[in-house]
């Protein structure tokens, strides 16, 4: 049950939901068959609050079915790769993930051929990618994954898109992002005013061109 969303800038409008963990359990839930796997991924600008929301709405699944959370974060470069190259200063933007290794995941899971398969994640206190970190087994039946860039047009961005079955993109107010994204900086170790600076130079600029994919999603989430 796989969607080629690349063509969706020419279908209807995308259908809206509110943000509520329980009514977007239940959509997953009613898509599902006997043995069959979903996939649905979750996309928006950085801050929106995809992480809450995937967790909210795992939880909810757990009681269901099978569930896991595959984030897309696992896909960030390496500081080793990104220091001291211009890629340092602007972390989070496209190039700065390993795109193609996300696009096969996403096929691995989606032919579901592997007993196991192990996943990595990403650990905010130490900035970098923790490999082998999640093992997604045959038998798990919602696979929920979540990042900035799934609506993203390019090939690898594209291929990764094609094995999920539906892709939501979550819509936050402005203010409450860009207040999330500097206590979540300053949490992690930067000043107010690096906090501050880089919400503004390098955040909003990725928010931005993720905002121009918008119309490409499955669901609009009112977050």
């Amino acid at each position: 049950m796989t969607s080629d969303l690349t063509s969706s800038t020419e279908g209807p409008p995308a259908a809206t939901a509110p943000g509520d963990p329980e009514l977007l359990a239940e959509r997953i839930v009613g898509q599902l068959s006997q043995g069959s796997r979903l996939i649905i991924g979750v996309t928006g600008p950085p801050g929106t609050g995809k992480s809450t929301l995937v967790a909210a709405v795992a939880e909810v699944l757990a009681t269901r079915t099978s569930v896991l959370v595959v984030p897309m974060d696992g896909f960030h470069l390496g500081q080793s790769v990104i220091r001291n190259t211009p890629l340092e200063t602007r972390k989070g933007a496209p190039d700065t993930f390993d795109a193609a290794g996300y696009a096969l995941l996403m096929q691995r899971l989606r032919r579901r051929s592997e007993e196991v398969v192990y996943a990595p994640t990403y650990d905010r206190s130490i900035n970098e990618p923790i490999a082998a970190s999640i093992a997604v087994t045959r038998d798990t039946q919602v696979i929920l994954t979540e990042g900035n860039y799934l609506l993203w047009s390019d090939r690898y961005w594209t291929m990764a898109r094609r094995a999920m079955d539906e892709i939501w993109y979550l819509d936050t107010p402005a203010d409450l992002r860009l207040h999330r994204l500097v206590r979540r900086h300053v949490m992690f170790g930067k000043s107010d005013r690096e906090a501050v600076a880089w919400v503004h130079e390098s955040d909003e600029a990725n928010a931005r061109d993720i905002a121009a994919t918008r119309h490409r999603a499955s669901l609009i989430i009112q977050g």
